[in-house]
């Protein structure tokens, strides 16, 4: 194959095996920029060929197919433009769970599980709770905990109309049409006056605005910018989250915010001069970076 993801003339016998064009385009990858070639490129073979990544590993002798070649020759051009793989293969696993995602909608990133995670603490010590989630894109978060949380009844809100969509295909993919209740509108203004919620999470943007020009090309240029920019310091939407949660949470229930990891200290504070919630807590991800911060409503006297 050609630098260009096309064979040469005098390639035009050879036999192109699984294990020869995971070679050729980790190499190429490589040279294109890519972060993680080797996985780039298993999981765009694995999709072209129809199969488990992890069945590449036992069928490395195995000649590709015309039509296979032909469909990753495209994949890997497009994606030695940096456009993401997620984004080519129509999906991303997160929590042991495929999501469809497709360009304008943010793709799940593993640091989030860090906040089902703590959800699903919390949940574990009641009975049958009420989640809410906010700014839920493809509706990874709200999926995954209802997946693990069997007894918890959700909520989850997206602003975006096309996101919206995405996330509504989601929900219905994983036959939980019938436990995540998908609204539309801006953070919690689609709520009935009378919704309350021991749980409330969000991974809301907070990428700083000087931050957005040193993120990596693949995401900078193609993915939403309104899932992302966050403000000059990252938290236009983390104060409203926090201002605005009070009447929608049950007594003693919980806001759970993802952050950036430089974020920690000043959402804390937010959370102290709020004067409604009882200290935060910290939770770090598995790169020991401080990924979530979360605080109970105060009990008022």
């Amino acid at each position: 194959m050609s630098s260009e993801g096309t064979p040469k003339t005098a390639d035009a016998e050879e036999v192109w095996t699984v294990k020869k064009v995971l070679d050729w385009t980790i190499g190429h990858l490589k040279q294109h920029g890519s972060e993680s070639p080797r996985l780039d490129a298993e999981i765009l073979l694995a999709h072209a060929r129809g199969c488990q990544r992890i069945q590449l590993y036992t069928q490395y002798d195995t000649p590709l197919e015309p039509d296979e070649r032909a469909v990753m020759r495209d994949l890997v051009r497009r994606r030695a433009t940096l456009e993401p793989v997620a984004y080519l293969v129509g999906f991303r696993e997160f929590f042991g769970l495929d999501f469809e995602v497709e360009p304008g909608v943010l793709i799940p990133r593993p640091d989030t599980e860090t906040l089902v995670v703590t959800a699903l603490e919390i949940l574990n010590e009641l009975p049958a709770a009420t989640v809410l989630d906010v700014c839920t894109g493809t509706g990874c978060v709200p999926v995954a905990i209802a997946s693990n949380c069997e007894s918890a009844t959700l909520t989850a809100i997206e602003l975006d109309d096309q996101v919206h969509q995405v996330a509504q295909r989601n929900i219905q993919k994983n036959g939980l049409t019938g436990r995540i209740s998908l609204l539309q509108g801006d953070l919690f203004s689609p709520l009935s006056s009378d919704a309350l919620f021991e749980v409330i999470t969000a991974n809301p943007p907070y990428v700083t605005d000087e931050e957005m020009d040193t993120l990596q090309l693949d995401v900078r240029l193609h993915e939403p910018q309104l899932a992302l920019r966050g403000g000059v310091d990252g938290l236009d939407i983390v104060r409203r989250l926090i201002a605005e949660s009070g009447p929608w949470l049950a007594n003693s229930g919980a806001l759970l915010l993802e952050i950036g990891e430089q974020q920690s200290a000043a959402v804390t504070q937010l959370f102290a001069d709020s004067g409604g919630f009882e200290p935060a807590q910290i939770v770090k991800d598995l790169g020991g970076h401080s990924r979530i911060v979360w605080a109970r409503k105060r009990l008022m006297s």
